[in-house]
């Protein structure tokens, strides 16, 4: 097999994952474009899968010997790439997404799994010192002066099949609230994904509220949300009952001892319209002694879902965690502004996860065909740079 390139993540991308229309055509809002848009586009994409999260870096890039190694049939300026993502529509990019991962699921990517989840959380980013835009929180010192601004929105990501993808970011500005930016999150993916593309939707507990587990039953997607002291009355219930009480059944889970608690005829609070609730406590034992607990609420029945298996969908949570916002920020540049405006930020997040979603399907999944081990992310990174080191074929034609 060829050494990975840039072109040979370009022939992937368009054709196994059939992203070819896309990239020729990302919606592009110019009203007179001197560079097109697929050469902007393939840039910024390719930036964030080297790591480079800087128009003005990527700027160096076109200008560098290594432009033809990476595809670009000319230099750019920073700010061809700011007037381009303010301009460029995110439906078209969000459409291509999901696509995607209907793409890969069709291709088995998989198929090892029982059950295929879709995890929501929320985060910041993005700390920034100049002027407002329409998406800035503000974020004030103990005496209340503005020390500069964040920016806020929800994720979402295919989780519980061990290849976590992350695929579209709702952001949602003062005067919002996480949520109710999570409810439209859930509703536009499900709409984009199809009805029977996931089997369950996994949040924290500031997600537990009736609004939004009333927006999952809409979509017919049963929950699974984390259950705290946000909610009081049932917490003090399921303490009251399982705390005293042995637990039901003992699992043995990659060498942790996992103790579980589980019922289903809890009685709802006030504004939440389901018959009853399904609560599970767990206690992780792990080999060090540590010991993790946790309450979980959600309307799968023990019928549908047994304890062990709720376990697992609970735990699947922290994938959007791990391999979602610590990977997109410390390795992405999540954090990074690369252009201050509201739509350039969205389409800088979302073809950072386009990016991601790219990186991790072509190397464990396309780099892994036959007996060819798995490449590491940082190993993948290195394999293209020294491949833009290298002098260019001369063309033969």
């Amino acid at each position: 097999m060829k050494a990975p390139s840039p072109q040979q993540i370009h022939h992937y991308a368009a054709y196994c994952l059939g992203l070819k229309n896309y990239l020729k055509t990302p919606g592009d809002g110019r009203c007179h474009p001197s560079i097109p848009a697929s050469d902007l586009l393939w840039a910024v994409v390719m930036g964030y899968i080297l790591r480079v999260s800087s128009f003005a870096r990527l700027e160096w890039l076109s200008h560098s010997p290594a432009r033809a190694n990476l595809g670009l049939p000319q230099g750019f300026s920073d700010d061809t790439l700011a007037y381009f993502t303010e301009r460029l529509d995110a439906s078209t990019t969000r459409t291509a997404l999901a696509a995607t991962l209907q793409q890969a699921k069709r291709h088995k990517a998989f198929e090892n799994s029982r059950f295929i989840g879709l995890a929501l959380d929320g985060t910041a980013a993005g700390h920034t010192c100049k002027s407002p835009c329409r998406l800035c929180h503000p974020v004030k010192d103990s005496k209340g002066v503005i020390q500069g601004y964040l920016h806020y929105f929800v994720m979402i990501s295919v989780v519980g099949t061990g290849l976590p993808l992350a695929f579209d970011v709702e952001p949602y500005g003062p005067g919002d609230s996480e949520y109710a930016a999570g409810q439209r999150l859930l509703q536009r993916a499900v709409s984009l994904l199809g009805p029977r593309f996931a089997d369950y939707a996994v949040a924290d507990a500031k997600f537990a509220t009736a609004p939004f587990l009333h927006t999952a039953d809409e979509v017919s997607l049963p929950i699974v949300t984390r259950l705290k002291d946000n909610l009081p009355e049932l917490y003090a219930a399921a303490q009251a009952r399982f705390v005293p009480q042995p637990p039901q059944a003992v699992f043995e889970v990659d060498g942790d001892r996992i103790e579980v608690w589980d019922a289903e005829d809890f009685a709802p609070w006030e504004t939440l319209q389901w018959p009853s609730v399904r609560v599970l406590r767990y206690r992780q034992h792990k080999p060090n002694g540590t010991v993790i607990e946790a309450y979980w609420h959600t309307n799968f029945s023990i019928r549908q879902v047994g304890s062990l298996s709720l376990f697992g969908i609970a735990k699947s949570r922290w994938q959007i965690e791990n391999q979602g916002f610590n990977e997109a920020k410390n390795l992405h540049g999540m954090e990074h502004i690369a252009h201050h405006e509201p739509n350039s930020l969205l389409l800088g997040w979302l073809l950072l996860l386009l990016a991601m979603v790219i990186e991790r399907l072509y190397r464990v999944r396309y780099l892994h065909r036959g007996d060819h081990p798995l490449r590491s992310a940082i190993d993948l990174v290195y394999c293209l740079w020294l491949h833009l080191g290298r002098s260019p074929s001369p063309n033969s034609s």
